[in-house]
């Protein structure tokens, strides 16, 4: 499979938009810079749920259609407008976008322009990668606000970054302008003003020519034995070779390599 379909649309606010085997996850409340609303938030998880569970998706690119931001965070005027229960009970809905985006079991890369704040840089840092263009600015200015990351920023960004750095970070809450977000390791990729689209695209169809099989078992590797200590991680990667080891991906990336061809993924 892995043709061109029509874009879908999840609520008002995310759109998702085929590109052969690659998805793109598109933030779409432009009158907000892509605020998350609790409308949004579930559009997010919904879009996320449908992804993870087809398999012709061998990554996925998260985007803006805004031409100034990435996501400036959490809807701080509908937050402003909530009583006590109904924050508690929108929680979880916001949880769920988060985590939808980070539990995705394909590569994920954000394209990243503009502001990239809040919750707008937890979304980003719950992608594997991260590509940015000279104009982003991202942080977690949460505690400027009284809260703090609640999108998984102080979990997300330490194992990034280190300890040190992420609490300087996220206690000064100060802004980082791109090239500066590069050399700490906030992003991965830094490109021209207007590129982080185009690269981010093209970084996931190099990624979505390999096999889905493999690339879903090296990112449950990698995202499970982070943290362990080494001989614990060493077995989650060989029960990761184990579920690849005798998959019909693995028997036709073996034939395509003696038969000098490129694979035909069967992805299973």
């Amino acid at each position: 499979m892995g043709e061109e379909r029509a874009e879908e649309r999840f609520g008002e606010f995310v759109v998702v938009r085929r590109h052969g085997y690659v998805a793109e996850l598109v933030l779409d409340r432009p009158k907000a810079m892509n605020a998350v609303s609790s409308a949004m938030a579930r559009s997010i998880g919904g879009a996320c749920a449908a992804l993870a569970a087809d398999g012709d998706v061998r990554a996925v690119v998260l985007t803006s259609t805004h031409e100034r931001a990435f996501c400036v965070g959490a809807d701080l005027k509908e937050r402003n407008s909530m009583s006590d229960a109904e924050l508690v009970r929108q929680r979880p809905v916001a949880r769920g976008a988060y985590t939808g985006v980070l539990e995705l079991p394909m590569p994920t890369i954000a394209a990243v322009h503009g502001f990239a704040l809040g919750g707008g840089f937890e979304l980003a840092l719950s992608c594997d990668l991260i590509v940015a263009d000279s104009t982003a600015v991202v942080g977690l200015p949460e505690v400027s606000v009284g809260v703090i990351p609640g999108g998984g920023g102080t979990q997300l960004l330490p194992r990034r970054v280190g300890a040190a750095r992420a609490a300087e970070l996220i206690f000064t809450a100060r802004r980082v302008e791109a090239d500066e977000a590069r050399e700490l390791g906030l992003v991965d990729v830094l490109v021209e003003e207007g590129c982080d689209r185009e690269e981010a695209l093209t970084l996931a169809s190099r990624i979505a020519a390999n096999s889905p099989v493999g690339l879903r078992a090296a990112k449950r590797a990698l995202r499970t034995g982070f943290g362990l200590d080494l001989r614990a991680g060493l077995e989650v990667e060989d029960a990761a070779w184990r579920a690849v080891a005798f998959s019909g991906d693995r028997a036709e990336g073996v034939a395509a390599f003696a038969e000098k061809r490129k694979p035909v993924w069967p992805g299973e």
